[in-house]
C-alpha cells in the first residue's frame, strides 16, 4: 500500500487513490503537520489516533496501525503541493473542510500557537481548495471541540 502511495506521489499525472489510500493520506498529512514545529508531540498522536478511528470507524489497534503506516509514510512523502493534490483529487470539496478541521485538531490538540504550523495549515487549506473562510470554520469547529 505505502508503495503504491509513493508511485502516485511521484506520477506526473496522478490516479484517484482508493479509500483505503485516501485514508492513508489523511493520515499522513496529520503527522506531516503534528511534525511542522518539530515537537511530536503525545497529545498530537493521541488526537490523530482518535481522529482515524472516529473518522474510519476503526478500533484503537487498526487506527494505530494505520497511524505507524503514516508515519513512514510522511518521512518518505514529496514535497507539499503533490502531497495535497493528491488528497484534493481523492476529497470532494464538501469533504475537505472536514479533512481541514481534523488538521486543525491536530495542531490546536498541543495547547501551543506556533507560528510554523499556523502558516503550514493556511498553506494546506490552500493546497486543498479551501479557502480561508471555510478554513476559519473548520478552525473554530476544531477549537470548539477541544474545549
Amino acid at each position: 500500500m505505502i508503495k503504491d502511495i509513493l508511485n502516485a506521489f511521484r506520477a506526473q499525472d496522478p490516479q484517484k487513490l482508493d479509500k483505503d489510500d485516501a485514508r492513508i493520506a489523511l493520515a499522513t498529512l496529520m503527522v506531516r503537520i503534528a511534525r511542522t514545529d518539530g515537537d511530536y508531540a503525545q497529545i498530537e498522536i493521541a488526537t490523530i489516533d482518535a481522529i482515524l478511528s472516529k473518522r474510519f470507524n476503526l478500533d484503537a489497534d487498526k487506527a494505530l496501525a494505520l497511524r505507524k503506516q503514516a508515519e513512514e509514510l510522511e518521512t518518505e512523502a514529496p514535497d507539499n503541493v503533490r502531497f495535497t493534490r493528491i488528497i484534493k483529487d481523492a476529497v470532494p470539496y464538501e469533504d475537505r473542510a472536514s479533512v481541514v478541521e481534523a488538521l486543525w485538531s491536530v495542531v490546536l490538540s498541543d495547547g501551543k500557537r506556533d507560528d510554523d504550523e499556523h502558516g503550514f495549515m493556511r498553506l494546506v487549506a490552500s493546497l486543498l481548495g479551501v479557502n480561508d473562510r471555510d478554513s476559519a470554520f473548520a478552525r473554530q469547529r476544531a477549537l470548539k471541540a477541544a474545549s
